[in-house]
């Protein structure tokens, strides 16, 4: 009997280290960035999630919070934090007044604010950083530290626990960062963000970013692998930085640049450059993957080691793939407006599955052609595989802003001319489509057999993920959707335009 206790007691000991170090590590039931780690794709492990909710009952609503009034970015959790980017148009912190991109921090178990980081707007012109955006990037953790780019294009890493630890260094002057140039500085309390470390990336590298800077930053091993958001000029002309890079990598403990691509993308680009990168291993090597904003998919080898100090390596294609080679290539911002032929452009992710990439192209949202295609790429090649490398190729009526889901050998895919699709991965093939009564602006998100997307319109859609179509159920908000769904620990979380919500089953 006493053996038998022993053996008891050492299993509840590995148990319980176990819970421990993945708890530490962030990597249990978290969801430390948008889509899943390295592939990106939008599929979550969770189960228990809830079929149905209402937010006017509060059935099934673990908690909700308030926001700004405009909010873009998709929600992170990571070691008991919930990271979202929003406005100051309704503002936490009353010494900190005006249009602002804002990160806001908020305790994982019950919603209770924790910190906020608040970043004064570009002044150049507003096609910089478009008034009321807020901070569209969605966070990216890893340990205790939250990467990520403010609506100024700066890549920062901060600390998961904001100022309540102190001001960590190297950088300290957040007091004079958090407001304009011309007003007093904010001395930083414990609610406040600390920035470890910051690159300015219009300001190094010559960047033009146009109407935001987004991007999901993407780890890999000891380095960071962000989209510039280079974009076109105010009149939407001509591109004013042709030289920028589109894609960068930084040292993630020192914010040192080591790589950028060496494409010249910036001529091809008919709006902006949005699509953040992912990465996958492919006969033993790893490779980033990159929808550029000239309609390309790209893949790069990943950074193994950092350059001497001083200087800056150039990216190594592995290959490129043209999603619509037979689109316009060059004066590509003539076709400004233009609903029936011009460029193409990639704005959602690539998703990296067994060793394929599946990305959506097409006409800009905003200023393009009303036309796009989920695309599936044999990721094992190399050159240019325009030609050789398309496994499949599904055509959608209007334009993508979507990252794929792929699970159990099925696609889902939203695009913006309100339609929910479900194709099979190997084939292409159709199983169904649904219409919805609002544009989708984010991407779908599966988990627990449902598929979850909401609507610029306020529906919320619940679907089975299964090749015949089921509307499990629609919930209606007086509010919008701009964002993708997120899960983690049993929870969903969505993110209205102003409200932030943790949704679980038997949550009251």
């Amino acid at each position: 009997m006493l053996e038998r206790q022993k053996d008891i007691a050492r299993a509840y000991v590995v148990v319980l280290v176990s819970a421990l170090l993945a708890i530490a590590t962030g990597d249990a039931a978290d969801q430390p960035q948008w889509g899943q780690r390295y592939s990106r794709n939008m599929v979550s492990d969770e189960t228990g999630l809830p079929d149905t909710f209402d937010p006017a009952t509060g059935k099934n609503i673990k908690w909700s919070v308030p926001l700004g009034t405009q909010t873009y970015s998709t929600p992170v959790i990571a070691n008991g934090k919930v990271l979202v980017g929003t406005n100051n148009d309704d503002p936490r912190d009353p010494r900190n007044k005006g249009d602002r991109g804002v990160l806001m921090c908020f305790n994982e178990k019950d919603g209770s604010f924790c910190w906020q980081l608040a970043v004064p707007k570009l002044t150049k012109s507003p096609y910089w950083d478009w008034p009321h955006n807020g901070m569209v990037s969605a966070a990216t953790v890893e340990s205790n530290r939250v990467y990520m780019v403010s609506n100024r294009g700066e890549v920062m890493c901060l600390d998961l626990d904001g100022m309540a630890n102190g001001n960590d260094g190297p950088y300290v002057d957040e007091a004079r960062h958090v407001v304009p140039s011309d007003a007093p500085p904010i001395e930083p309390g414990p609610s406040d963000g600390d920035i470890i470390w910051l690159f300015d990336m219009p300001k190094e590298l010559g960047v033009r970013q146009h109407d935001a800077g987004h991007c999901s930053i993407l780890v890999g091993r000891q380095y960071l692998y962000v989209c510039t958001a280079n974009g076109v000029d105010d009149p939407h002309t001509g591109i004013e930085c042709p030289d920028a890079p589109s894609l960068v990598v930084f040292e993630k403990t020192t914010g040192r640049l080591v790589a950028m691509d060496n494409e010249r993308i910036g001529p091809r680009i008919p709006h902006g450059t949005w699509a953040p990168p992912s990465l996958g291993k492919v006969n033993g090597r790893s490779l980033v993957f990159f929808g550029g904003g000239d309609g390309v998919a790209y893949a790069f080898e990943a950074v193994e080691t950092s350059p001497p100090k001083g200087q800056v390596d150039k990216l190594k294609r592995v290959w490129r793939f043209d999603c619509d080679p037979t689109g316009p290539k060059e004066k590509v911002q003539r076709y400004l407006h233009n609903k029936r032929e011009g460029p193409s452009t990639i704005a959602g992710m690539p998703v990296f599955y067994q060793n394929r990439i599946y990305v959506a192209a097409g006409g800009d949202f905003w200023v393009g052609k009303a036309r796009s295609w989920l695309k599936c790429i044999d990721a094992t090649q190399t050159g240019d595989i325009t030609s050789s490398g398309e496994v499949w190729s599904y055509p959608m009526r209007s334009q993508c802003l979507s990252t794929p889901s792929i699970c159990n050998g099925l696609v889902f895919i939203a695009e913006t001319g309100r339609k929910i699709h479900c194709l099979d991965a190997n084939t292409g093939h159709e199983y169904w489509t649904h219409e919805v009564e609002g544009e989708i602006w984010g991407s779908t998100l599966v988990a627990d057999g449902k598929v979850y997307a909401g609507t610029r319109r306020g529906d919320f859609w619940i679907l089975a993920a299964d090749k015949e179509k089921r509307v499990i159920s629609t919930v209606q908000f007086d509010d919008q959707f701009s964002n993708s769904p997120a899960a983690a620990n049993g929870v969903l979380y969505i993110a209205a335009m102003t409200r932030l919500y943790a949704i679980q089953a038997d949550a009251r």
